[in-house]
Parts: structure tokens; sequence; C-alpha cells
């Protein structure tokens, strides 16, 4: 028995008294099927057990978020109840039983609310005759009593709702997964149609997503291929589009007073070109845009879990509707990502393309038209705009003329008053040898001068020429190599042959360590002239010649410029680093008593006017061709 047709009420006769009996009516009650029928028969039952009824209510709510309204009244249906509204919002304002007396007709209203844990389901509302207060009491106590019938009636339905929810959940989840376990967009879209169309016993479910303002079908259920230019699925498509532009789910035949869709074209062509198959499209959208739509057809039978009205029909069921919806809505757009990621390269790009150009050309996205433009108009600048092209490279500050002070001979250190950074004046004392070698050199080849001497003079005495000829001979060896030793001592205070500054060496620790001759021990650089020593990229050397003017800033003296002019192009090419360079020299046009030898810093050379767009893309056009080059044949 259906909740929309409640068993016809029991006439009632001028002493109050029912026709049928009480067998009839429990008969009825524990037959009930419906919501109204069951509550109808327990009004009846209520309202014989309390005596001196004389009007009855029950408002139940059927849905979440809508009104109380009456699904049973005693004793005549169409009986107006109105006058006992106040005291059903009494009792469902307290969540308690109310009495209320009515003052105009002398009649007591008592009320009882049909509660579930903390949700009210609905009021029973009892319109008696007025009586005593314990009378009242009992009829209240009766109520209380009789209404757990209720109660446990909501509760059962709860129960069934909820189950059904959770069944429900767990299909679309099931569903949803089927697009997820295979890798290809192909597969998972062809794997959830074909779930789909078994969960709901459909004969086809299609699946299209809207590709340049119109659906395409992307897969079939139970079909791996299909020809996309066929007059079915050409059919579908329009099924498809027909449902997206109305954006709503269309099912053909419709449900029984559905004012959803106003057009319905497409689906009665494919209902026609399917011989009579029910057929339901259902859009799906993904960041508020629709992005696709399913068709899902079966032969004209009915549902197993239809109503009674959607049986006599035989076509979709509202609660597969409501299924086919939740799992597209969560399936849809992991299947328009995994379409997505499923392109190859060029589409890929291709689409990116088009996007941007839609978003700049297109209605809306005013931020990236504004950025388009702006791009635009900065090329636009760029490519007529002309600057200053200056070629960077790395530099050092070089002294024009370096001086090296050398170890004259094999000795030890023995004081080093200056080391590296220090400024000196030309003959300055710089670092004194240990000369005591030297000393004792010196007194043997003297000591031996004078033997050779004095020999000579008892020689010649006796007139031996040949004796005299050797011994003068010594004697001058001798004599020279006083005056060598003599040279060296003189040589054992090293003084500085430049006014400079010590660019390399440092003895103070060094103290009594041996030298080498020819050893050097300090490198010495004017501080009045200088050269720029600079690292050009073999890439920019085409583009120098002697004369070009130029700036340099130190990393020591960033806040200063220093103009240069180029004076030597080394036509040798060196390798640094995985790079050749080429050392180009500059001289400082101006000297600085700031600069000191070793600082280093970037310069830049003026190479003439060049359009602005050239001097930034000119290294990426140049390797470009260069590649283009080798790769052609």
């Amino acid at each position: 028995m259906d909740e929309s047709n409640p068993p016809n009420q029991a006439t009632v006769l001028d002493d109050g008294r029912l026709t049928e009996n009480e067998n009839l009516l429990w008969s009825r009650f524990t037959e009930a099927e419906g919501l109204t029928a069951f509550c109808q028969s327990w009004l009846a039952i209520q309202c014989r057990q309390i005596t001196d009824v004389c009007g009855a209510v029950i408002l139940i709510k059927q849905e979440a978020n809508a009104a109380y309204t009456p699904t049973a009244v005693w004793p005549d249906v169409r009986q107006d109840m109105q006058h006992l509204t106040d005291t059903a919002e009494k009792s469902l304002r307290d969540k308690a039983g109310v009495v209320t007396p009515n003052e105009a007709s002398s009649r007591v209203e008592i009320a009882y609310p049909i509660e579930v844990g903390a949700t009210v389901f609905g009021v029973v509302v009892l319109e008696l005759e007025q009586r005593s207060e314990a009378d009242l009491q009992n009829a209240l106590r009766q109520l209380h009593w009789g209404i757990a019938w209720l109660i446990d009636r909501m509760r059962s339905r709860q129960l069934e709702q909820v189950g059904t929810v959770q069944q429900r959940m767990i299909a679309v989840l099931d569903l949803a997964a089927t697009s997820v376990e295979k890798r290809r967009f192909k597969a998972a879209a062809t794997s959830f149609a074909t779930e789909l169309a078994t969960n709901l016993v459909c004969d086809r479910v299609s699946i299209g997503f809207t590709e340049n303002q119109k659906v395409s079908v992307a897969a079939l259920s139970h079909s791996a291929h299909f020809k996309s230019q066929s007059n079915l699925v050409r059919a579908i498509e329009a099924a498809m589009d027909e449902a997206i532009d109305q954006e709503a789910a269309i099912v053909y035949p419709a449900f029984p007073n559905d004012q959803g869709a106003t057009v319905l074209l497409a689906h009665q062509g494919l209902h026609r070109k399917t011989s009579g198959h029910a057929v339901a499209s259902i859009p799906f959208t993904h960041d508020d845009q629709w992005i696709g739509a399913i068709t899902l057809e079966r032969q004209m039978a009915p549902a197993t879990d239809a109503t009674e009205e959607e049986l006599q029909t035989g076509h979709f069921s509202r609660n597969e509707i409501e299924l086919a919806q939740a799992a597209v809505a969560l399936a849809g757009p992991m299947l328009r990502l995994r379409r997505i990621e499923d392109r190859w390269i060029g589409r890929k790009v291709y689409d990116s393309l088009i996007e941007s150009l839609e978003k700049l050309l297109g209605q809306g996205y005013v931020l990236w038209k504004a950025c388009g433009m702006l791009v635009l108009a900065v090329l636009i600048f760029f490519s007529f705009a002309t600057g200053e092209y200056r070629i960077r490279a790395d530099a050092v500050a070089e002294g024009s003329t370096q001086r090296a002070v050398v170890a004259p001979f094999n000795g030890f250190i023995e004081n080093a008053p200056v080391r590296a950074g220090d400024i000196v004046e030309a003959g300055e004392l710089m670092t004194v040898l240990d000369g005591r070698d030297l000393q004792l050199e010196r007194a043997k080849w003297m000591s031996q001068r004078e033997q050779y001497v004095k020999e000579l003079r008892q020689t010649k005495a006796g007139r031996d020429k040949a004796r005299i000829g050797i011994l003068s001979a010594q004697i001058e060896q001798a004599s020279a190599q006083l005056e060598l030793v003599n040279d060296q001592l003189k040589r054992t205070e090293l003084r500085a042959p430049q006014a400079g500054v010590i660019v390399s060496g440092d003895l103070s620790k060094k103290l009594g360590a041996p030298l080498d001759k020819g050893e050097v021990l300090f490198e010495i650089a004017p501080l009045d002239d200088y050269r720029i020593a600079m690292k050009i990229d073999d890439r920019d050397v085409a583009g120098l010649h002697t004369g070009q003017a130029g700036h340099l800033v130190l990393s020591a003296l960033p806040n200063e410029k220093f103009p240069i002019t180029v004076n030597l192009i080394t036509p040798v090419a060196a390798t640094e680093e995985g790079r050749n360079y080429f050392r180009v020299e500059a001289s400082l046009d101006e000297n600085s008593s700031r600069i000191r030898p070793g600082m280093e810093g970037v310069a830049k050379i003026e190479a003439g006017e060049q359009k602005l767009i050239w001097i930034w893309t000119h290294r990426f056009t140049n390797w470009l061709k260069l590649q283009l080059w080798s790769w052609w044949p």
C-alpha cells in the first residue's frame, strides 16, 4: 500500500462510535506499508482508546528542510484542522507534551512530539471534550505510550535511509575506483562506462567530453572501438549536448509530473533510433564549467528498485539517476585529468596555445588581456627603441710594469722588514740575507792572495820566470774571487728597484730559511700606472677593436666607474671553466690612488647603438643559428 493512497477513514456515527470493529483497525495497522497508511491506522486506534476525541491530526516532516504537513487526520481526512496549529507549534518548540484549553469551544487540545534522538520528525495533536485534570493526565499518558509506535517507525525509516545512503556511497566509490585503476584514458573511461552499465542494468553507457563547444563521445561500455562518425554516435552526442545546454539531467520517457527539462528533441530522436530504449543524459562539471556528459540506454523494462508509478512506465528510476549523478560527479573530473595527461606532446602544446589565445581574445579574463597588452607593448617598444650595446667581461687591475726581487745567490734569510701589501720607496731595504759564510769566504781569499804575493816576491829574487808567471796568475784569480765575494756581500741587502706596492712575497715567517739563487722573493707594482686585463667571451670578441671606450666597476669600489680604453686584443684564445675567452687589455683614462693591483670587478666595453630586443636576444639567436647550421645536412 503506497503512502500517497491512504486507506478510507471509518465513518463516524452521531454518538461518536466507529462502525469498524477493532480487529479491522489493528489488521490495517499491522499490514500498513506506507507511512501515511501507518499513521492513519495508528491515529484511528489511538482515538478509539482515548475517549471523547473530537478531532486529531499527525504532522510529519517528510524531508530534512521541508515543512510539517498533515499526514493523517481523524475522523475525516477532509476535515480542516487549522485551529490545532498553535498547539502543534508549541509542542514542537518545547519538544514536550502540552495541554492547551480552547476557550472558544470549551474543549482541550493536547499534543506530543515525535522525537528520535535530537531530531523531531513531527507532532500528534488531539482535540478533546472538557474533562477533569486527572482524565487529561491519563489521556496525555496514553498518547505518550502510544506514540512509541510512531517513534519506532521513524527510527526504522531513518535506519533505512542511512543504509540506502551508505550503499549508494559504496556504489559510487566502487564506480569511481574503476576510473583510476587503468593507466590510459581510453581504458579507464571504457572500464567506468562498463561498470556503470553493469550496476544500472543498462544496454549501453556512453561518456562524452566537450571539445570546441561540442560534445564528442570518448568511450562506450562493452566496446573498446567504435566509429565516431556513425549515426548512432552522432545521436548520442546530440543528446549529451541537449543536457549540457539545459544544465540538467534529462530522462526520456520523463518522470511523472517532471518539469525539469523543456527540450527533449535529441532524446526523442535517440529513443526512436534505438527502437524505443529508455534514455537518460547526465552532464557533469569541473571548476564551474560543464565538461561532459554520460548517456544511459536500456530497453523499456521495469526497474527493480523503481516506485509503483515508475514500474508502470518502465523507465529509469530516480534512485538510479541519483546514483549515476553521484558517480559521474566524482569520476568525471578524474577522467578529464587522465584525458588531459594522455595527450601527445604536440597536442598539449597546441591546446595550451589555444587556451592562452582564448583567454586573450575571448570573453572575460581581464587580467590575461591586460598582461597580454602589456607584453605586446613592451615587445613593440623594445623592437624599435635603441640603446648602447656594451660587452661585459670579468676584469682585474694589474700594474703596467711589475718588477721582481730575486735571490742573488744561495743563502739564508736574516731579516725581512716588509711583506705583501706594503708600499715601498725606490731603494728601500726589503730583506737582509745572512753574510757570515761570505765573510769567511772573503777572509779565505784575502789570506790566499797575501800568501801568493809573498811567494811571488821570493820567486822574483831567484829570477824564476816560469814560477813568477804562475804566481801572478794565482794572485789575479784570488783577487777576482775576493772581488766576487765583496760584490755578494754588498747584495746581502736587497732593496726596492722602484717605488710601488708589494703585490706578492712575505718572508717574515721564513727567517733562517734557505734560498735558491734566482728565487722570486717579492713583486712590486707601481701605484700610478695600471692596465686592466679582461676575459672576453669568444662569442663577443668579434665586436671588439682597439680604441673602444668602456667603464670599469671594481668589487671593492662598487659606487665608482672608471673610464677605460681598449689597447690590446690577444689573438690567442684560452680555456677556463669550460668556456673560451680572449685576453684583452685596456688602460685607465684617469689614474686613481684608490685602485690597487689585484682588484677584481666587471668591465663593459661600448660597442655601438643596437635595438634593445637585439641586445637581449642576440646570444640566443646566434646560438640557434649555429645549432641549425650544425644540424642542417
